[in-house]
Formats: C-alpha cells, sequence, structure tokens
C-alpha cells in the first residue's frame, strides 16, 4: 500500500475500533440498567430515543429514499432487532465473560460467510490472525474464569451469527447500494424498535416501556441515553459508512477486539482482576488485529473512492468481495 492508502485505511479503521470500544463498554452499561423483566422496555427506549433527532435530522435525505432503498433497509432493521434480542437476552441469561468470548467468534464467521458466497478463500494470513485474535480471547475469557455453556451462551452464538448477516447483507444488499447513510440507519432503527414495541405489548413479555421507565432513577437515564446515543446511533452509523470503504471481514475483524475492551472496562468500573491469562489474552488479539489489518490490506486496491450519497457506489461491490 502507498503511504495515502495507508492512512486513508487508518481513517476508516479509527472509528470502527472506537465502535468496538464503545461495544465493550455496553455489556457494563447493559447489565446496569435491564433486568429480565425489562429486556424490552429497554430495547424500545433505547432506540426510540434516538430516532426523533435522526428523523428531524435528515428528515430531506429521508424523504428522498426510493421505495427499494426504504424495504433494503427495513430487512437489515429486521436483521438488527434480532441482533439486539439475542445479545440482550443473553447478556442478561450469561455472564459478561462468556458474552464476550462468545460475540467475538463473528469476526471468524465473516470471512468464512463471505469465501463461501464469493466462491473465494480468505488469505491464510488473514485466518492465522483471526486465529491468533480468537486465542487471545479463549485466554481472556479463561483469566475470568468460563462457566458451561447456558441459555445465554446461546443466544451469543446466534447473535454472532445474527451479526455476520447484517454485516454482509449491508455490503451485499443492491437495493441499498448509493443510498444516504445516515437515512438508511434511520429506517433500520424504526424498524427495529416497531419489532420491539410490538413484542412489549404481547402478555407476559416483562414490563411496558412506560413502566419500565417510571422507576428509572437518574443513573438508569445516563445509562439508556449512554446506550441509545454511543452504542446505537454512533455504532451502526460507522459501520454501515465503513464497510463501504473496506472489507466486511476488515470491519468484523476490528469489532472483535471488542471482548478486550469489555474488559478494560470491567478492571476499570467493575474492579475485574482477570489475571496473567487474561492480559496475555488481551496482548493476543490486538496483535491478531494488527497482524489482520496488515493481511488484508492488498485486498483493498480495487476500492475506489466512495460516490456521493445519492449515486451508485461502484466500490460496494469490490469491497464485497475482498
Amino acid at each position: 500500500m502507498t503511504v495515502n492508502a495507508a492512512r486513508r485505511a487508518w481513517l476508516t479503521d479509527l472509528p470502527v475500533l472506537l465502535v468496538a470500544v464503545v461495544w465493550g463498554s455496553s455489556y457494563f452499561a447493559a447489565k446496569d440498567v435491564t433486568t429480565t423483566r425489562t429486556v424490552l422496555a429497554v430495547l424500545v427506549l433505547r432506540f426510540a430515543v434516538v430516532l426523533p433527532v435522526l428523523v428531524v435530522t435528515g428528515w430531506r435525505k429521508l424523504r428522498a429514499l426510493e421505495g427499494a432503498q426504504i424495504r433494503g433497509a427495513g430487512v437489515l432493521g429486521l436483521i438488527l432487532a434480532g441482533i439486539f434480542l439475542l445479545e440482550t437476552y443473553g447478556v442478561v441469561h450469561t455472564s459478561a465473560t462468556n458474552a464476550g468470548l462468545i460475540i467475538s467468534l463473528t469476526m471468524i464467521f465473516t470471512p468464512l460467510a463471505e469465501s463461501r458466497l464469493t466462491g473465494t478463500r480468505p488469505s491464510r494470513s488473514f485466518v492465522a490472525a483471526a486465529g491468533l485474535s480468537v486465542l487471545g480471547v479463549l485466554l481472556l475469557t479463561q483469566g475470568a474464569g468460563f462457566s458451561a455453556p447456558s441459555l445465554g451462551d446461546l443466544l451469543m452464538l446466534g447473535a454472532a451469527v445474527a451479526r455476520t448477516v447484517h454485516v454482509l447483507a449491508m455490503s451485499r444488499m443492491r437495493s441499498v447500494q448509493g443510498a444516504d447513510a445516515l437515512s438508511m440507519t434511520t429506517v433500520q432503527l424504526g424498524s427495529a424498535v416497531v419489532v420491539f414495541a410490538l413484542l412489549s405489548t404481547a402478555p407476559g413479555t416483562g414490563s411496558t416501556p412506560w413502566t419500565a421507565a417510571a422507576d428509572f432513577d437518574a443513573g438508569d437515564w445516563l445509562g439508556l441515553l449512554y446506550l441509545s446515543a454511543f452504542c446505537t446511533l454512533f455504532a451502526f452509523f460507522v459501520q454501515m459508512w465503513a464497510v463501504r470503504r473496506t472489507s466486511p471481514s476488515r470491519v468484523s475483524l476490528l469489532l472483535g477486539t471488542e471482548p478486550v475492551w469489555a474488559a478494560v472496562v470491567g478492571i476499570a468500573l467493575a474492579g475485574d482482576r482477570p489475571g496473567w491469562l487474561g492480559l496475555l489474552g488481551t496482548l493476543l488479539v490486538l496483535a491478531g488485529t494488527a497482524w489482520g489489518r496488515s493481511a488484508a490490506a492488498p485486498r483493498q486496491t480495487s476500492v475506489v473512492e466512495p460516490a456521493e450519497p445519492d449515486g451508485a457506489d461502484p466500490g460496494l461491490e469490490a469491497a464485497g468481495r475482498a
């Protein structure tokens, strides 16, 4: 890669890495505000808080979306709803340690699924880098203790698969190519909050959003706003923006550092002590991510500068194949 190409790659990678930091902290925030009876209520509130802001700020481009683009974003929103349902119920029913380990399997599922779809094989260096990262996650979680598989573990495994589907769908669905990213995010979140609202009205699904909101104290609201503004809006806007400028595998590998940041937040705020195995695992995940970035970089040479939001992005399909 040239110096300018390497600089552009870093400008794309750094926001994605920040998303991993935010998502890593989300386990601590979600556990603080969510119980088994308030999962759907918290999800409704988490999404609904940002939707009015999104609609007002992006109204002109939102109205300009074509029917096919709205339908495509709606499909992505259904996948997104599934991700959050699986993750939130999973975190409630398992430990943050197990959740961080299992969700990191996304960085393995994505290149494997991508290679299956494109009929190509990921490079040996990329596979080795991903394996090193997974080994690091294993050591990280073993440092804090790994319990037997539970319902929550299976839900988190499903969430890892759903994340892979979401990343690949964003890069390969022709109906969303060239659409304004913020408008597409708005439709996705709107679709998801409708799903959560409908489910929350069903009997036996726990507290309603209004009941949960009335019981929140100031700390709960701060945690909810953090989940809404940073872990939801910022994270998925960056993911949709980045996947158009690099490969889904590269995005997933960077997001695969999420367990490391979860451990950092746990140590700093929750007083967790992962031990020397956990610290070694942290170093291996970071090393594997850096190696994976280098291994994926030569395959980005066909990705051109992004097109204007209202036009077709000629680099998107190339990025999806990389």
